[in-house]
């Protein structure tokens, strides 16, 4: 639990800081390339579900908690970091991977629902 706690705390981090060197070092690049939206939505959706990954690894012991935080955590690197990839390299053809990301995003979710903090009534 604390681990997962302690990597979802450094991915909140790790948005932040790609916002950032978005915003200032590759505002230049990614806007003459075409690509400063996609940063933007990279960035978005890392910095809204790395504290979910948090709330989800705070969730009592359960096959839902172990589904949220998978695919909080592995929807984050799938959609955020390919559209990361797409826009430091440039290749476009890493777009495909972003959509398994979303879905993963919307898997756990839905795992949410099921998921319990440990002051909620048995």
């Amino acid at each position: 639990m604390y681990k997962l706690q302690s990597i979802a705390a450094c991915s909140g981090a790790l948005a932040v800081a790609l916002g950032a060197f978005g915003a200032h070092a590759l505002k230049s690049q990614l806007l003459a390339a075409g690509l400063l939206e996609t940063w933007h939505t990279a960035v978005l959706y890392h910095l809204i579900h790395s504290p979910m990954l948090f709330i989800a690894a705070m969730c009592r012991p359960s096959r839902a908690r172990n589904l949220a935080s998978a695919g909080f955590l592995l929807g984050i690197v799938l959609f955020s970091g390919s559209l990361y990839s797409m826009c430091l390299t440039g290749v476009k053809a890493l777009g495909v991977i972003t959509p398994i990301g979303g879905v993963l995003l919307i898997g756990a979710w839905i795992a949410l629902i099921s998921a319990r903090l440990p002051s909620d009534p048995d």
